[in-house]
């Protein structure tokens, strides 16, 4: 509740109280049956969120280095779980260091919340002189670890990897679970601001420069359908020079030379080439949350 302070979001600034959904430490919550769902049958809501008539989502729409993007369904699922349920949805993809790739940096360690980061283990690393130093690398303690993937966006050479290759996919299917606990059998209205899409998520300290220009604010009752849009808006964007989109390094650095037909050309999947967040978006459908389906109604 600091931090949203901190960000302007005061009871003086809204005009209404600000309330964290799951107390103050994270263990107020509901439990929610989810109809249809496979991974996730009771989820973990924060009780504000669940003691409310009417869900309205405000939500900054960008890239997200585990979902593909974070959008309306990120905001609703993510955003209202508890902090168990948060974990609950991060659980699959705790995530590993590649050693052969580190050279020690330490941007994972800075950026960890739970100091899971460790530099105990060392490895010799060949210079382009043709000498070698000795590199302190990174290794995850998973039972510290929450898999929040942080670290996976801070690492500059694209050596943290989650824990196994389904595991994006899986996070992305409770995250639809999660949004039908949040918003089903009461109203629900969605908006979202794709303005500064920036690569990675908001949780970060630091960002990188927005990836395409802003395109505007979007607003549907079906957050299914939202984030469809916003998404097929960005894909229908110039990409914007000198990005980790466009800029070459970049691309050799996040390797998404093995991606094919509607990946290859999409913004979001070649920052984050391990992700694909059509698989949120279809496992919404399947499971009665909303539809991919859409008319957009441009008002200026």
């Amino acid at each position: 509740i600091d931090t949203a302070y901190q960000n302007g979001f005061t009871p003086y600034a809204t005009g209404c109280q600000i309330i964290i959904a799951d107390g103050l430490k994270g263990t107020d919550e509901a439990l929610v049956p989810v109809e249809g769902g496979e991974y996730v049958h009771e989820a973990k809501i924060g009780q504000a969120l669940m003691d409310a008539d009417i869900v309205i989502s405000l939500t900054h729409f960008k890239g997200h280095e585990q979902a593909g993007f974070g959008g309306a369904m990120k905001n609703l699922g993510m955003g209202g779980g508890s902090r168990a349920g948060k974990m609950e949805q991060h659980a699959a993809g705790k995530p590993n260091v590649s050693t052969e790739h580190c050279v020690g940096c330490r941007a994972c360690e800075k950026i960890c919340a739970h100091d899971a980061v460790s530099f105990n283990d060392t490895r010799e690393r060949e210079l382009a002189n043709g000498n070698t130093r000795t590199v302190h690398v990174a290794t995850i303690d998973h039972d510290r670890c929450v898999g929040c993937g942080r670290c996976i966006a801070a690492c500059n050479q694209d050596c943290i990897k989650p824990g196994y290759d389904a595991a994006a996919d899986v996070l992305n299917c409770k995250i639809a679970e999660y949004t039908k606990a949040v918003v089903d059998g009461r109203p629900s209205f969605h908006i979202s601001l794709a303005m500064d899409i920036s690569p990675n998520c908001d949780c970060h300290p630091e960002n990188d420069t927005p990836i395409v220009n802003d395109i505007g604010m979007f607003a549907s009752f079906d957050p299914v359908a939202i984030d469809q849009a916003c998404a097929d808006a960005v894909m229908a964007s110039e990409p914007l020079p000198n990005t980790e989109l466009t800029d070459s390094a970049a691309k050799m650095e996040h390797n998404h030379e093995h991606l094919e037909g509607e990946q290859a050309k999409d913004p979001f999947c070649i920052t984050h080439p391990d992700t694909d967040w059509r698989v949120c978006i279809a496992h919404a459908e399947k499971i009665g949350l909303g539809t991919s389906k859409y008319e957009l109604i441009e008002v200026k």
